[in-house]
């Protein structure tokens, strides 16, 4: 009942927006399925997107709306260029680019952190910290960009100086697509499934976001586990801002974080916060996004009705989830009536 209702959905907008709906979509299979090309870059947008949503699957557990995971890739960017820009001199380019990821791991587990210790020891709502937080991760990569580590003799949005292209994620044949990033990916679902299905820790996220006090009760302390959930969720945020350094740009760059943040949110949530389902809705967006490129260039049409479809899918499907469980609860409350 969803796909069909996100279907005609689709359908409708793009009719709205003065566009033949199926020629449209023929244009967006095209444009990120019609070519190896095209599919090397819809899966090198579907990577950093699976990792922040293995993220926020920690953080939705416990009960958390880490809203602040664009500035934690933001802030595993930089932590990863700084680590590439200010290496051991003569180092083997694996272990600078292994060391990159686990400095973006860090450095978004961290920028994370801040906005958790602000949740736990002041009372500040993790949203308003984590818009927060975002807004200055933001500044200080603009600060960066256009400040010390400003390319000499350039001034202009490029980003800094590209690295050698040794310390590139390495790819496959003449198309951009890296198998590390897809090992680190499928990497970071396997630990995502073990923690959350397999360990303590996983069990007492669970167990705290359904009833904290209960938790509390049973010998947990939910601030604890606060901090460990979303230092997991900027771990695997800043991972894929370290990712965005060192396989798509090559570099630090205003937009780093491509809002794969805010993305990966609607994901998560369309995915009723289920592990296998996120990334097979993941990469249905990261072909959306891709593919709407075409749109514009065949069909005349504005490039913003790619974020519409996105908006208007979103709210489409909260309506149907929210209608069944009305529904359920409903015939529930019926059906104790009868008995």
């Amino acid at each position: 009942m969803i796909l069909g209702v996100v279907l005609s959905l689709t359908l409708l907008i793009l009719w709205l927006g003065g566009a033949p709906p199926l020629e449209a979509l023929f244009y967006l299979w095209q444009g990120s399925l019609g070519s190896w090309i095209k599919i090397s870059q819809v899966t090198t947008a579907w990577i950093p997107l699976v990792l922040c949503c293995c993220g926020l699957l920690f953080s939705f557990r416990i009960g958390l709306w880490n809203i602040g995971v664009e500035g934690q890739i933001v802030a595993g960017a930089v932590f990863a260029t700084a680590v590439l820009r200010f290496g051991l001199e003569g180092a083997d380019p694996f272990m600078m680019l292994g060391l990159a990821f686990l400095a973006g791991m860090i450095g978004g587990a961290f920028w994370a952190v801040i906005a958790g210790f602000l949740k736990t020891k002041a009372g500040v709502s993790e949203i308003f910290a984590g818009l927060g937080m975002n807004f200055v991760a933001m500044g200080l990569s603009l600060w960066l960009i256009f400040g010390p580590w400003k390319r000499e003799g350039i001034a202009s949005m490029s980003g800094t100086e590209p690295f050698p292209n040794a310390l590139w994620l390495p790819t496959v044949f003449d198309v951009r697509l890296s198998f590390l990033g897809l090992l680190i990916v499928m990497a970071g679902l396997a630990v995502t499934v073990l923690i959350l299905g397999r360990t303590h820790l996983g069990l007492a996220l669970k167990a705290i976001g359904n009833n904290p006090n209960a938790a509390l009760l049973h010998g947990l302390k939910p601030n604890l586990y606060v901090l460990y959930a979303i230092g997991l969720a900027g771990g695997f945020a800043g991972a894929a801002g370290a990712f965005q350094v060192v396989g798509v740009y090559h570099r630090l760059i205003p937009s780093i974080s491509s809002n794969y943040g805010y993305l990966a949110l609607l994901v998560v949530m369309l995915a009723n916060y289920r592990i296998w389902s996120t990334p097979i809705l993941a990469f249905f967006f990261a072909c959306l996004n891709v593919g709407s490129i075409q749109l514009p260039m065949m069909l005349q049409l504005d490039s913003s009705l790619s974020g519409i479809i996105q908006g208007a899918i979103l709210l489409a499907t909260l309506f149907v989830y929210g209608w069944q469980q009305k529904k359920g609860f409903k015939g529930s409350r019926d059906q104790g009536v009868k008995g």
